[in-house]
């Protein structure tokens, strides 16, 4: 067989997992604007969900009116669109998940397929976990906390130059600024909420250790501090619940990552390379290849 051979042989594989990758993004793509448009068509009413957190928190301090304002004229069209991109992403999440694995699952082993399914169907659950917990706990104490830089007007007396008074700041939200501060705060806390499913399956490769975790943990709590920082608005209590919640996520991916050590750890022994003198499973499996060597 010549090399020309070898070379179309080996490529003929590749075009086909290619042509199967595009197959797998067509139907995904075809899924989200199925789902775009199906939430275009009720944007209002998932944008009056939406601003239930800002009506709410604004009728605890007396106002009723919790309109929302379009500074710009094309504006309005922009809320339907964003409300859109993000209902068609939520819909089409669980079919654009199927469709990558079908294309992951034919290139692992029946024990790998067992290990990544539990993965792939509790990240979506935990971004929901998220964002719900963003939506229903989060938004409502910030957007209290936003609105009470408010003042009443207020008329003093009558001077010199005529009446005295303190100007009323009242608040005049953009519908398009709104909605996107709230589905920021989904996103962010939505993808916080993936911590412990990525550093579980990191430890499940073998990538990170509980002890390295803990090792680090200072560390880790600067970078949950700055990334608090960049990813909330600038308000304490928002800071300190995004800190709390990730620091608290990232104590439970610690604990079980060690579940995961110890069930490696019992697999191992159960099969005979695990040493309960070494520390290390690997270097007692050497030990134990040197020694039939022997």
């Amino acid at each position: 067989m010549s090399a020309t051979d070898d070379i179309d042989d080996s490529a003929a594989p590749l075009i086909e997992h290619l042509a199967e990758l595009r197959t797998r993004l067509i139907h995904s793509v075809i899924a989200f604007i199925i789902g775009m448009i199906i939430c275009f068509t009720v944007w209002n009413p998932i944008f009056n969900f939406l601003t239930n957190p800002l009506c709410s928190a604004m009728a605890e301090r007396g106002q009723d009116d919790c309109g929302l304002i379009l500074i710009k004229l094309q504006e309005g069209f922009f809320v339907a669109i964003s409300i859109s991109l993000l209902g068609g992403l939520v819909l089409g999440f669980p079919y654009i998940s199927y469709q990558m694995w079908r294309f992951v699952a034919p290139g692992l082993y029946k024990n790998e397929k067992g290990a990544f399914l539990p993965f792939l169907i509790s990240s979506p659950l935990m971004f929901f976990l998220g964002a719900s917990f963003a939506f229903y706990v989060v938004t409502p104490l910030a957007f209290d906390f936003f609105l009470g830089f408010q003042q009443a007007g207020q008329l003093v007396g009558e001077g010199e130059n005529g009446s005295n008074g303190i100007a009323a700041i009242a608040f005049q939200g953009s519908a398009q600024e709104y909605l996107s501060l709230t589905i920021k705060f989904i996103v962010a806390f939505g993808l916080c909420f993936q911590l412990p499913v990525l550093l579980t399956l990191m430890g499940k490769a073998g990538l990170v250790s509980a002890e390295g975790l803990g090792n680090v943990r200072k560390y880790a709590v600067v970078a949950i501090l700055i990334l608090a920082a960049l990813v909330t608005p600038p308000d304490v209590i928002t800071q300190v619940i995004l800190f709390v919640v990730v620091y608290g996520l990232y104590e439970i991916s610690i604990q079980l990552v060690k579940r995961v050590e110890k069930k490696r750890e019992a697999k191992l022994r159960e099969e005979g390379f695990y040493d309960d003198e070494d520390e290390d499973p690997l270097i007692a499996e050497f030990d134990k290849d040197e020694d039939n060597l022997k």
